[in-house]
């Protein structure tokens, strides 16, 4: 295409179709364009190259320059060399348009042959006539002919711009060229190195001028991690930026740091039109190249990349400079791995891709990792593409390590994923039965019914042993959770029948304990199990698989307030004689759930911490579990802090979809800690999350159901509260979790009797409370209790009540409610008229409050003390979450009883460094030394906790 134009100014030019990139920090290379124009205005020639990669604003600058040089007066001819091969296809574009007002010679070669063209003296003809066209277009004015993509014009056409470079002397003529760097060689080559030529480079956008290309497309600079991002993402080149903006701006994502990470994982339509604009004005083999890189993801050298591209290394390290020139991929840290600028543009190779043309080349990156020895997870990943046939012996073996790596880890959903293409559907009978137990295995925690289907289809044909006892287990475990119990005790008893003398035993007690942890998952399944299976605690616990048992049966036992010192003794037992190395994680944290449900969530959470601190021998989702259930116990501890970051933790770590019932314990600690602090938006924001439509019949929603029940009656609605919490009654009393200690719902809901009005219904909750935590020795169950019946009892036992709960509460580690029955018993005193030692009790509570970050209990007392005359200071700060990890790390450790070098030594740190972080952590706590540290970070020897830890 090309474009004469008179003195006028024309409309701005659109090539193509698409408009150009902003004119940003193009001043530099203006000012020698014009400078160019103005000498050409006052009868000079020039020349000039504007050269860059595609998309750094050749185009746009060209534009700029016939703009500017038609207000000088100068005559234009502008053209862009399109896809015409013809010999002299770029210049018989440039002659037609000089000629087409008649001030020029017509050219001769119109009426002549293609043939006609390759003689050397119709050429010398040719070139005589142009000479003399461009005469007598420079006699009439001032000439500008700019030629964008000059290194795309065919050989005959570049050899006569270099003639015109040669013999326009003493003419008016500007002839401004634009062409890729890194283009193969021209006729033009030699002349342009040479003055008067210029060459002009634009340089990449800096940060401030993606800003300002940000500001005229959507008004707003973004801020300074976007403009940071957005630079390594698009290596300054104007186009990709002015997609990428305009990709956020369609998607309605902020220009920040976050809205571009969120847009790596999106298709940008706007930003991959611009991405293929530059990618494919490249050479077949360098567009492969990008694809290859895409498909592999960095994850694989030089020498496979290529392989996959189809080319010789040299080759395809040049292409993947021509890619880097672009600013499409960037060089790693490691010389000889390269990747993508930013995750948004391999997604637009890859959407660019036809779905056939990328499985199919997933297809043989999984074929070639696997000769060149790569990871199974690696190769796994392009196998499970869609549109890849695992049909292969080695792609199905590949599967099959990947998914066994992923059950060890406990991503069961993943190891699926993993299995399921290696098995056809309706194909189970005909195929490898260990493959198949295999897959029915993995698929019992997430697709029960297949997993009854599959193993029940190739039990009888399964020989290893090992597999036959994890098929056996994966089977009775989902018949169980399907509510399937007298199937799967059935199963069990076979099995028992059987199976030889030798192993037997532990073999059986290993699947009841399976047994009874699926049960868990099904309420029905679970109360029936307790109706046929009896709950021997009697077991000596010398096998792991003893011990295994003995620590659901314990749990068990002490939530239904059944043989409580019994249970104690056998989680007890569990803890002293098991360890992380030879025991299963869930086991050891059962047993330690068995504490906290007998009111010991100190002692729980020691252990339920050292088991999160042991990740190499704690599988992703035991992990999850674990963090869930130390959240827990902090919060019953008074550690909030510490509860909202292992919260935070278990949700971001969890695998499964949120809002399950995997996630229901975390979130309800999380709301609970929320309430606790005070912080009445954030709990609100999380409970508006979780529609009642994701409750199902799981236990673990019924604390979520206790929480939300609680903020309900913290808004002022106790009706709405009374609904929740009386529905987590009755629930907690059909899965037989009638220990009051397992869960305080009944302490809220006689709060929200007491809101309606009915104390009866309040003095009933708190009595039962008390008749059963009293006699089992729960003492936080019991001050609660007792304190719930000061609130609803006649005014003249409530402080006697409220005493006897702080001496219950005292000598606990139950900070949080220790400091809320002070506080009530500050106010019972001041009501009471005992203003001195209602003042000292509410001024106790302040200050605890005040370090355990109860804010909302804190500013309860904070109003109670003034109302009873006192003028409060500002309350120290004596919290454990005010240390930093680091500081956090030494002060367990020193309250273990750890010397300092031994805590330097275990830390891989000096002893200088220690040092230090005790005196903080003294300071911060305001403590006097190791002796008060101990108390202080909550951690104790006492009872099994100190036989554990002697093992441990």
């Amino acid at each position: 295409m090309a474009i004469s134009t008179p003195v006028e100014p024309g409309p701005r030019v659109v090539w193509d179709g698409a408009s150009t990139a902003p004119l940003v920090e193009r001043e530099r290379e203006l000012a020698v364009l014009g400078y160019l124009a103005r000498r050409t205005a006052a009868g000079h020639r020039g020349f000039a190259v504007v050269e860059g990669p595609n998309g750094i604003g050749k185009t746009a600058l060209l534009h700029t320059l016939a703009a500017d040089s038609r207000r000088l007066g100068l005559r234009v001819l502008e053209t862009r060399v399109g896809t015409d091969r013809r010999p002299l296809g770029t210049l018989r574009t440039l002659w037609e348009a000089m000629t087409s007002d008649g001030d020029s010679p017509s050219p001769s070669w119109r009426r002549m042959s293609e043939d006609a063209f390759r003689s050397r003296e119709t050429l010398c003809r040719l070139l005589t006539g142009w000479h003399e066209a461009v005469r007598a277009a420079a006699a009439h004015g001032p000439l500008l002919i700019t030629v964008d993509d000059v290194h795309e014009a065919d050989p005959e056409s570049l050899r006569f711009l270099e003639h015109t470079a040669r013999g326009s002397a003493g003419l008016p003529v500007l002839l401004v060229l634009s062409r890729r760097s890194g283009s193969e060689w021209t006729p033009l080559d030699e002349v342009v190195t040479q003055p008067p030529w210029l060459v002009v480079r634009p340089q990449p956008l800096s940060r401030s001028g993606i800003g300002e290309v940000s500001r005229q497309l959507t008004g707003a600079d973004g801020d300074a991690r976007f403009q940071e991002a957005c630079l390594a993402a698009t290596n300054g080149n104007p186009l990709l930026v002015t997609g990428l903006v305009t990709a956020l701006r369609e998607r309605g994502l902020p220009l920040t740091g976050d809205g571009l990470d969120a847009a790596g994982d999106q298709d940008l339509p706007a930003f991959r039109v611009r991405v293929a604009r530059l990618l494919y004005r490249r050479p077949v083999l360098t567009v492969e190249t990008a694809r290859a890189v895409a498909v592999l993801n960095g994850e694989a050298d030089d020498e496979v990349c290529a392989q996959l591209a189809r080319a010789d290394t040299t080759t395809f390290v040049r292409s993947l400079r021509a890619l880097d020139c672009l600013g499409l991929v960037c060089s790693r840290s490691s010389a000889n791995a390269w990747s993508f600028a930013h995750p948004a543009v391999r997604n637009a190779v890859l959407a660019d891709m036809s779905a056939e043309h990328r499985a199919a080349m997933h297809g043989r990156a999984a074929r070639l990792l696997h000769d060149n020895g790569a990871p199974a997870a690696q190769i796994a990943e392009h196998l499970l593409q869609p549109g890849v046939a695992a049909d292969q012996p080695w792609s199905r073996a590949v599967l099959r390590e990947a998914a066994r790596k992923e059950t060890l880890r406990g991503s069961m959903t993943h190891a699926v994923r993993l299995l399921r293409p290696c098995v056809p559907e309706s194909a189970e009978d005909t195929w490898d039965p260990a493959l198949v137990a295999e897959l029915g295995i993995a698929e019992s925690m997430v697709d029960t019914a297949a997993s009854i289907r599959h193993l029940t289809s190739v039990w009888d044909r399964v020989s290893r042993p090992d597999l036959r006892l994890a098929a056996l287990g994966a089977l009775v475990g989902g018949l169980t959770r399907t509510g399937q119990v007298g199937r799967a005790v059935t199963l069990l008893r076979q099995h028992r029948s059987a199976t030889p003398a030798f192993g037997s035993r532990t073999t059986t007690q290993l699947l009841e304990a399976g047994v009874l942890m699926a049960a868990a998952d099904n309420r029905d399944a679970y109360t029936e199990l307790l109706r046929t299976v009896p709950l021997d605690l009697d077991l000596p616990g010398q096998t792991p698989q003893e011990r295994d048992l003995l620590a659901w049966r314990a749990v068990i036992s002490v939530a239904r307030m059944d043989r409580v010192p019994e249970s104690l003794g056998a989680a007890g037992t569990v803890l002293r004689r098991g360890t992380p190395a030879t025991d299963s994680p869930t086991s050891l944290a059962t047993a330690a759930s068995t504490l906290m449900y007998a009111d010991r969530p100190h002692q729980a959470e020691c252990v339920y911490r050292q088991l999160i601190d042991a990740t190499d021998t704690v599988s992703d989702q035991a992990y999850t579990s674990l963090l869930a259930l130390s959240a827990e116990a902090c919060e019953r501890l008074g550690a909030l802090d510490q509860a909202l970051r292992s919260t935070a933790e278990a949700l971001g770590s969890a695998r499964t979809s949120r809002h399950t019932h995997c996630e229901a314990l975390p979130l309800a600690v999380r709301l609970h800690v929320f309430l606790d602090q005070g912080d009445l938006a954030a709990a609100t924001a999380l409970a508006a999350e979780i529609p009642d439509a994701r409750i199902d019949d799981a236990w673990q929603w019924n604390e979520l159901l206790c929480a939300r029940g609680r903020l309900h009656l913290t808004r002022n609605e106790p009706e709405a509260a009374l609904r929740d919490l009386v529905e987590c009654g009755r629930r907690q009393r059909a899965w037989q979790r009638t220990n009051p200690a397992v869960s305080f719902w009944w302490y809220w809901a006689g709060q929200a009797h007491l809101a309606v009005g009915d104390r009866t219904a309040a003095v009933e909750l708190g009595e039962r409370a008390v008749s059963l935590a009293r006699p089992a020795g729960f003492p936080s169950a019991l001050g609660t209790g007792l304190e719930l019946l000061a609130a609803a009892g006649d005014e003249g036992d409530r402080l006697a009540l409220l005493e006897e709960a702080e001496r219950v509460l005292a000598p606990t580690r139950s900070a949080l409610v220790l400091a809320r029955v002070r506080v009530a018993r500050g106010r019972a005193l001041q009501q009471a008229g005992h203003t001195q030692a209602a003042r000292t009790v509410l001024r106790q509570g302040w200050e605890d409050t005040y370090a355990l970050g109860a804010r909302s209990l804190h500013t309860a007392a904070h109003q109670s003390l003034l109302a009873a005359g006192a003028r409060p200071r500002r309350a120290g700060s004596r919290r454990a979450g005010a240390l930093t990890r680091s500081e956090s790390q030494v002060a367990r450790l020193a309250a273990d009883g750890r010397s300092n070098a031994e805590i330097a030594e275990s830390l891989f740190v000096t002893r200088r460094t220690v040092e230090a972080h005790l005196t903080s952590v003294y300071r911060k706590l305001g403590l006097s030394g190791r002796r008060e540290l101990r108390d202080a970070m909550g951690r104790g020897a006492e009872g099994v906790t100190s036989a554990r830890q002697e093992v441990w």
